[in-house]
Formats: C-alpha cells, sequence, structure tokens
C-alpha cells in the first residue's frame, strides 16, 4: 500500500513538469509553423511584388503611314525585306518634328520596340488592301520606356545614372499628355517564345516544350511504374534478387536529378543519337527520373489494400491475375494516380537534368512536335535570370509564377483524383 502511493505520489509530482513540457513543445510548434508561414508569406509577397508587372506592357499610338513607296519602291512587295521600322521612324518624326539632330533622332526610336516593325509586317501580310492609307495603331513601347512607366526606373535619378534621358522622358510625358500612351495586359507573354528583347519575349515555347516533355514522360513512366510496382509486390518471388531491384529503386529516388541527365546524355543522344534539346530526349530523361517514384508510391498504394480483399477473390475462384486487375488495382489506383501526378509535379520543376541534353539553347520558334528543338519552363527562367537587362528581372518572376501555377494546379488535382476515387472499405 505504501509502495502504491508513493508511486502514485511520483507520478503526481511529475505531473507539472510533463505538462509545462507539452506546453512549450506546443509554443515550439506553433512558432515554428509561424515562423514558416511568415516566410512563404514574405517568398510570395516578393515573387508577386516583382513579378506582376510584367503581366502588363506599355503601348504608344502611332499614325503610321503604309507607303507603297517604301514598302515596295520597285512595285513588287517582299515582306521579308520591306522597311516596316523606316515606316514606324518616319511616325515617330511626324509627332515630334522638332527632333532633327541624329543622335535626337536615335534617342526618339528607340522608345518604340522593334516589335512595332513585326506587328506591321503581320499586319499588311494579312491585309495587303491597307497599303497606301494611314493606320492609327497601337504599337509596345522598348523595355526602358515600360519600366520607366511601371516606376522601376527611378526619374529623379541623375541622367548618366538612369538608362533613359531627360529628353526620352520629355517624349514619353507628350505621348501620354496626348492620351497616346497606355498600359495594357502584355498578351505577348504567353504567345511569344524568347527573344533578346524583353518586351518581346514570351514563355509559350517553354510551356509548350514542358507540355511535349511531361506527355511523353506520362505516358511512359506511368503505365512502366505501375506495372513495375505489380509485379514487384504481388507476383516477384522474394529472393535476394529482388531485394536488390527493390534497394536499387529506393536508392535511385535519392539520386541528385543531373545524374539522370549524364545518363540521358550518354545513352539518348550519343549513343542513340537522337535530336539535341528535343522535348522527346527531355521527356525520356524524365522518365528516368520518376520511374523511382512512382514505383514507390504504386507499391505503397497496393499494399494499403487489405489482405482480406484478396483472401475473398481467391476464395470465390479468381486466379492470382483476376485478383490482382479486377479488385487490387482499382482500388490502388487513386494512389497510384496521386504518386504519378506528384512525380510529374517533381519532373515539371527540373532544371538539371535538360542542361545536359541542351535544353538551355536559345530558342525563339514555339516547338510544333516532340523533336523540334525546344528549351523548358525552368530553363527559361534560368536563362532570363542570368540576363543584363532589368526588365528581365520581373519576366522571371512572373515565369516562377507561372510555373508555381501549374504546380498548385497540378498538386490541386491529385488531391481531387484521390477523394473522387477513393473507396472506404
Amino acid at each position: 500500500m505504501s509502495t502504491e502511493k508513493t508511486t502514485r505520489q511520483k507520478v503526481e509530482a511529475g505531473l507539472p513538469r510533463r505538462r509545462r513540457k507539452e506546453a512549450r513543445f506546443k509554443v515550439l510548434g506553433m512558432l515554428a509553423t509561424t515562423v514558416g508561414i511568415l516566410f512563404l508569406g514574405v517568398f510570395f509577397a516578393s515573387l508577386i511584388g516583382k513579378g506582376a508587372s510584367a503581366f502588363k506592357q506599355t503601348y504608344l499610338q502611332l499614325d503610321i503611314e503604309l507607303s507603297e513607296a517604301v514598302l515596295a519602291p520597285d512595285g513588287e512587295l517582299d515582306l521579308a525585306f520591306a522597311d516596316f521600322e523606316g515606316l514606324v521612324r518616319a511616325s515617330l518624326r511626324r509627332e515630334l518634328p522638332d527632333v532633327t539632330g541624329r543622335q535626337d533622332r536615335r534617342q526618339l526610336y528607340r522608345i518604340v520596340s522593334i516589335g512595332a516593325g513585326y506587328q506591321l509586317r503581320d499586319l499588311v501580310a494579312g491585309n495587303p488592301e491597307l497599303l497606301g492609307t494611314t493606320q492609327s495603331l497601337w504599337v509596345p513601347a522598348s523595355s526602358n520606356i515600360d519600366m520607366l512607366i511601371k516606376g522601376n526606373i527611378d526619374a529623379s535619378l541623375a541622367e548618366a545614372l538612369r538608362p533613359v534621358s531627360d529628353k526620352q522622358i520629355a517624349w514619353v510625358e507628350f505621348f501620354r499628355e496626348a492620351g497616346r500612351l497606355e498600359t495594357r495586359f502584355n498578351s505577348a507573354l504567353f504567345s511569344n517564345g524568347d527573344s533578346r528583347e524583353p518586351e518581346l519575349a514570351g514563355i509559350k515555347g517553354a510551356v509548350m516544350g514542358s507540355l511535349y516533355m511531361l506527355m511523353v514522360t506520362m505516358m511512359l513512366s506511368f503505365p512502366i511504374g505501375v506495372a513495375a510496382a505489380i509485379y514487384l509486390e504481388e507476383f516477384a518471388p522474394r529472393n535476394r534478387w529482388s531485394d536488390l531491384i527493390e534497394v536499387n529503386i529506393n536508392n535511385l529516388a535519392a539520386v541528385p536529378s543531373i545524374v539522370f541527365g549524364l545518363l540521358g546524355l550518354a545513352v539518348f543522344i550519343n549513343w542513340a543519337a537522337l535530336p539535341r534539346s528535343a522535348p522527346l530526349v527531355g521527356g525520356l530523361v524524365l522518365t528516368l527520373l520518376t520511374l523511382p517514384v512512382i514505383i514507390i508510391a504504386s507499391r505503397a498504394a497496393i499494399k494499403a489494400v487489405p489482405p482480406s480483399i484478396r483472401e475473398a477473390a481467391l476464395g470465390l475462384g479468381a486466379s492470382q491475375t483476376q485478383v490482382v486487375f479486377h479488385h487490387v488495382l482499382p482500388l490502388a489506383m487513386p494512389g497510384m494516380l496521386t504518386g504519378a501526378i506528384i512525380g510529374m509535379s517533381r519532373a515539371l520543376g527540373e532544371s538539371a537534368p535538360l542542361l545536359m541534353i541542351g535544353m538551355v539553347a536559345f530558342i525563339v520558334d514555339v516547338p510544333g512536335s516532340l523533336t523540334d528543338p525546344a528549351t523548358a519552363l525552368p530553363v527559361q527562367i534560368f536563362l532570363w535570370a542570368d540576363s543584363p537587362e532589368r526588365a528581365f528581372a520581373e519576366r522571371t518572376s512572373a515565369a516562377i509564377i507561372v510555373l508555381l501555377g501549374f504546380l498548385l494546379v497540378m498538386n490541386l488535382t491529385a488531391v481531387i483524383v484521390r477523394k473522387r476515387m477513393e473507396r472506404k472499405w
């Protein structure tokens, strides 16, 4: 009795100390969560603050005379050699006739993007009847003027410390006061490929390259990964060879991604002679990268199916194959799809293996097939982040926002698919 009382007294005496420890642990947990959320909030605020302006672009309105004498001096229009930039410059000179000096005119021409000439070319190519008329068009401003309008260039600094001169600022104010300057949604960011000019650079080529690679990766990695998981979990004999395979699959899931890039470079490009910088090769490399993740997730989903399901099916006379494909696989499919989508999300954000197979090249054209030269969204972000132009900094943040949006959609899809297909037993 005395021993029991002594033990109880010890327990009661230790309760306050244990409760204090529990309270401290809860406080530390809440503190860690708060710090994590705070840093995440700072990251997103900084990212959105820098990248939100890239979704807008500054435009100038010019009255451009589509002169046949300038575009087709010999009477035959050749769009490849027609001087569309000359038409834009002539329009600027008419708007500001007081600008006469050679250096001043050069500065005047720099307030408009070279994309204005391409815009005129496309307009004339689609509507030849406009030749000889004067059109009032909104053309993109240059990147420096765009940065000035968005407030990313401080006009109060000394002229030598900013890329925009005082005269250019005065000309921009002239267009603003005349109602010929607007900031609109930057559709070029989503409709153009890469460009050396920041105001013309877009992510369409990178997005299409990423989609083609993910398509190849999904078509190969999901069926192969599910088949491997079914064999290892349901049919493979338990011996040292199967154990060795399982250990290697688990180890491959932790291998740095650049190793898969080296493997793809050696096998798919140097040995198989597949085209360099092609989404096909990128998809094959990402397939190697995602296979271990899909196999591990699929095996975990198969293990989660209760043994009673298998035993009931076998007791009713079903074969092992029927048990797997008619009962186990449908119940494990939500987990398998979740693992596949998570693997695709990892593949979408990888850049290191793609650098090894040449997808870091400057690609202007949007890829139209699996073998066309292309880049990927993470690689595009890497290239823009390395560019010295100030305007590329906001486009880098905008591309990261788009990439995070894709990842969020893919992970949300995984959650929804799992909830819709999940079965309870």
